[in-house]
């Protein structure tokens, strides 16, 4: 067989099935739901409405949040039929390698390495100066020695907070799935609930008279960007819900669940977002909302200092819940690679709990790593490019899997208008995509050169394909 034929076979759905039927499949669509409300419902809340508001799209922000769902909704759409479909671990690295081909499937996982590496390390960074911060206000000091990336010019040699919390989620989540699902979701219901306290509380001091002029920037404003400008810069907001589909292996009737966890998370999210921005520029003049803090800020002007104290846990819990839901997929997607071989193999092995332990703590030790020394703030637009990269295959290949003999006729979730919304949805991505900066594309380059390069030096000799 020929290189060309090797790299583009595709794998078989009831080998994926045999393999990850070791699972413990004991997720519900509410678990699914959380999973992904905590990833997608980060510290952004509260400081993106504020911050895009001033600069971009005014009290249009709430339009932009919504326009910006409207396009996400798209992925999420052909995320929830291929996880109907195809039930196994891996999300699209799978996906890739039953449509497409192996070689795609290796260039998809690696983009999702990207994403949930770069994303885990940059927040445990940031719940550790944001923990350091809450600590400061109970006078409780903290070495600066290490409190920050390994930097010795400015007396910093690592984040000891960052790496800690990466361990103690690590550890958690090999406790188990069942318990840390019950954290998580305790977490998720906390954390929305101190989102709801700021839209309650915050109503109360709305001033109609802050929304006028309602679109001041109009809906394509210049220099501003307008209510679309607005819509570009808050899309990477609802980034994560793609994880909720590497769980797939380990939810009850996946077939319904699935799809009900993907779409939900996006519809909860949309409205918890919406409804921040609403009260958000209701309180105060969006032109005052150009700081680090705008939901803080404007509880503060107001006079509300002890709301201000209760979102700062909001900020740390959401967060904390973003880090479980990346960590938990990045390991069923290491665990996915190397169950196909194209790493290590003990990498795809599964404990006899029916966890892949192997590959949590390989990825916990990369992570914390990462989180703890490097510093990482010219590297997170990384986690945009790997994310849209995803997207763009699992939307476009929706049409392959409609005619794939083994998958057709799944009866499952199926994307309406096929195949004119998928063919939107990736070139949506598309559009997205053209709009980051060269300094990502040449960084994302040389990332993807080193993966091929373990590719075709380990992945294609050691594939579980190529050795049957």
């Amino acid at each position: 067989m020929s290189l060309g034929s090797r790299i583009f076979q595709r794998e078989r759905l009831d080998r994926y099935l045999e393999t990850d039927k070791k699972f413990i499949k004991t997720m519900s669509a509410f678990d699914l739901i959380a999973l992904g409300i905590g990833a997608v419902i980060g510290t952004g809340i509260f400081i993106l409405p504020g911050t895009v508001a001033a600069t971009k799209a005014g009290p249009g922000i709430i339009l932009s949040f919504i326009v910006a769902a409207i396009v996400c909704s798209t992925s999420a759409m052909c995320y929830a039929e291929f996880a109907s479909a195809l039930p196994v671990a891996g999300s699209a690295y799978s996906y890739g390698n039953l449509v497409f081909g192996e070689v795609i499937g290796w260039v998809l996982g690696w983009a999702l390495i990207l994403e949930y590496v770069l994303a885990v390390a940059a927040v445990s960074s940031a719940w550790g100066a944001y923990f350091q911060s809450f600590l400061t206000g109970f006078h409780i000091g903290f070495p600066k020695a290490i409190s920050g990336p390994f930097v010795p010019s400015q007396g910093t040699y690592g984040n000891l907070i960052a790496i800690i919390i990466v361990i103690l989620i690590s550890w958690m989540l090999n406790h188990g799935m069942r318990s840390s699902v019950r954290l998580n979701n305790f977490i998720v219901v906390v954390k929305i609930g101190i989102i709801l306290l700021f839209i309650l509380v915050g109503a109360f001091y709305v001033k109609p008279t802050n929304w006028h002029p309602f679109l001041p920037f109009g809906w394509v404003g210049g220099t501003h960007g307008g209510v679309l400008g607005g819509a570009a810069a808050v899309f990477f907001a609802y980034l994560g819900f793609d994880a909720v589909s590497s769980s797939a292996a380990e939810v009850k009737n996946p077939k319904k669940n699935m799809p009900i966890g993907i779409i939900g998370t996006l519809i909860v999210a949309t409205i918890l977002y919406v409804g921040v921005s609403v009260v958000l520029t209701g309180m105060v003049s969006y032109t005052k909302l150009d700081v680090a803090d705008p939901v803080a800020f404007a509880l503060q002007f107001v006079k509300l200092n002890w709301v201000a104290g209760i979102i700062s846990l909001g900020a740390l819990a959401g967060m904390f819940t973003m880090m479980v839901t990346m960590t938990y997929s990045s390991s069923r997607l290491i665990y996915s690679i190397g169950r196909d071989g194209l790493l290590p193999h003990f990498l795809g092995k599964l404990d006899k709990h029916g966890s892949p332990r192997n590959s949590l703590v390989t990825i916990t030790i990369v992570i914390a790593f990462m989180g703890g020394f490097v510093p990482l703030d010219q590297l997170t637009n990384l986690v945009n490019i790997g994310t849209l990269i995803a997207f763009l295959f699992v939307s476009f290949g929706i049409i392959p899997l409609r005619r794939n003999k083994e998958i057709q006729n799944h009866h499952g979730y199926q994307v309406p208008w096929y195949p004119i919304l998928p063919i939107i949805s990736g070139l949506l991505c598309l559009v997205m995509l053209s709009q980051l900066q060269a300094e990502t594309w040449i960084a994302s380059g040389i990332w993807f050169v080193f993966g091929l390069a373990i590719y075709f030096g380990y992945g294609v000799r050691h594939s579980q394909m190529n050795r049957s």
